[in-house]
């Protein structure tokens, strides 16, 4: 499904998400273009996983609308929204009875993609697991799962990206291969949206910089017009002026 070229890829209007009497997100507005690669900053509990997982369709927002392409996705998202979506959390979601190569495999029928198998080998490789393919994920350290993850996330080629903190666990080489990746992805034109405490890290490998605070979009800036010397300052400014 192609976007016309004028129309958001993404766009929340006045979304707002309440737990409870707490209010996560508070009237967020945010369009993001097909082919952006955007890091998502902020203290914990500034909203940030609940903004991402009303945009993956895991969570509905209390008010506001949410629209994929134009189109009204508000109350739920559809096979062919799911299908376009690469979800990375702090949960795996990988099964760890079965080997990396059996979960890819499951995966991959499950979204009904002609060339499971071929896909999982290039995945694997990209991931750096392919010489521990066969083995059950039981034995894997955290940050094998975690690469795992995100095979399993990229297993339906998916046009949209969404990571939630994708660099924890991962050791000096494995986020190494995680940077080249997102690079490479975003020179396909993927969007991506990654929410990341690591300043440096999301300002090298996104092309735009939000920081989230209070459960509003307090900045939003394409990262060629940051001055990234004076980003931690600037981020300390903005996270210390909102108001919880």
């Amino acid at each position: 499904m192609s976007t016309p070229i004028d129309t958001p890829l993404i766009e929340l209007k006045s979304v707002s998400k309440r737990f409870g009497r707490v209010a996560a997100l508070d009237a967020v507005d945010l369009e993001l273009r097909a082919g952006e690669s955007v890091a998502v900053f902020g203290p914990n509990g500034a909203g940030k996983t609940t903004l991402l997982r009303i945009i993956a369709g895991l969570i509905k927002p209390t008010s506001g609308g949410l629209f994929l392409g134009g189109e009204d996705l508000t109350h739920g998202h559809h096979d062919e929204a799911r299908k376009r979506i690469g979800y990375i959390s702090h949960q795996s979601l990988v099964y760890p009875e079965l080997t990396a190569r059996e979960n890819l495999s499951f995966y991959g029928k499950l979204y009904n993609i002609e060339n499971a198998p071929e896909r999982a080998e290039s995945l694997l490789n990209d991931v750096g697991l392919k010489t521990r393919a066969d083995d059950a994920v039981a034995t894997y350290s955290r940050g094998m799962k975690q690469r795992l993850s995100i095979a399993r996330a990229l297993i339906n080629d998916p046009d949209i990206i969404l990571l939630d903190e994708p660099f924890t666990g991962l050791d000096q080489h494995a986020a190494e291969m995680l940077i080249n990746l997102l690079i490479r992805l975003h020179g396909e034109q993927r969007t991506i949206v990654m929410i990341t405490h690591n300043l440096k890290i999301g300002l090298d490998v996104s092309s735009r910089a939000l920081i989230q605070a209070g459960g509003k979009i307090r900045f939003d800036k394409p990262v060629s017009q940051i001055d990234q010397a004076g980003f931690h300052d600037l981020y300390i400014n903005v996270v210390g002026g909102a108001h919880y």
